[in-house]
């Protein structure tokens, strides 16, 4: 690890929360794009490659998907406080077909394209659990303010025939609000820590490898020697 590497780990902090909540919630929206796209540029490029139609197409694939990753990390940099060092080998000052397959052999470009895969399942996930908390935390917090404007001016759980509790006052209210209160502080550690999770996975995805960072402190130490 370099110096700068190293500095970068210790001074790293946990994700803000609203940082993590807004990295979050993007989550779904990105990953169902980059699932969309991925899956039906690479099936017309694999379909095609045949009559080598499909060779360029593949290739503006990789090439999309290498700098989307560099976006990805800017958006971990920027909301999550993470910050991802660049896993590419410089290429090799050679021919296109060369340098073509320096990109295939290398590593990152396939972990990258790995990640915008999982970024649609995860999205999923991590948005439907954000919201669902915190729709509940909200909800039972607001409930002294909200119930009298509810059909008959009372609230009633889980239906309105079946009612396991009513809540008809301010309060019957309050209890339910000290859960919401109580939920909202569980929202906040959860939204933070799926947050820090998934940072995590990126770092591990989109990073270099141990090998890699060796490979690329070699390369900046024949550089500078």
């Amino acid at each position: 690890m370099s110096s700068l590497a190293a500095e970068r780990e210790l001074s790293r902090s946990d994700p803000s929360f609203g940082g993590s909540l807004v990295y979050l919630l993007m989550n779904l929206p990105m990953g169902v794009l980059a699932f969309a796209l991925l899956t039906a540029f690479i099936s017309a490029g694999v379909g095609t490659a045949i009559v080598w139609i499909g060779l360029p197409i593949l290739a503006l694939v990789i090439l999309t998907v290498r700098g989307a990753a560099r976006m990805e990390r800017a958006r971990v940099y920027a909301l999550l406080d993470r910050y991802i060092d660049l896993p590419y080998l410089p290429l090799p000052a050679a021919g296109q077909s060369v340098r073509w397959k320096a990109r295939l052999k290398d590593g990152s470009t396939w972990r990258d394209l790995g990640y915008f895969f999982l970024l649609f399942p995860l999205g999923i996930v991590e948005f439907v659990l954000v919201t669902v908390f915190w729709s509940t935390s909200l909800g039972l917090a607001g409930l002294p303010i909200y119930y009298r404007f509810l059909p008959g001016g009372e609230y009633r759980f889980p239906t309105w025939e079946n009612a396991w509790f009513t809540v008809d006052s301010t309060v019957s209210a309050l209890p339910w609000a000290a859960l919401g209160v109580l939920c909202i502080a569980l929202s906040v550690a959860l939204t933070k820590a799926l947050a820090g999770t998934h940072a995590r996975l990126a770092t591990a995805l989109l990073g270099p490898t141990y090998a890699q960072r060796r490979r690329l402190e070699d390369s900046w130490g024949e550089v500078h020697g």
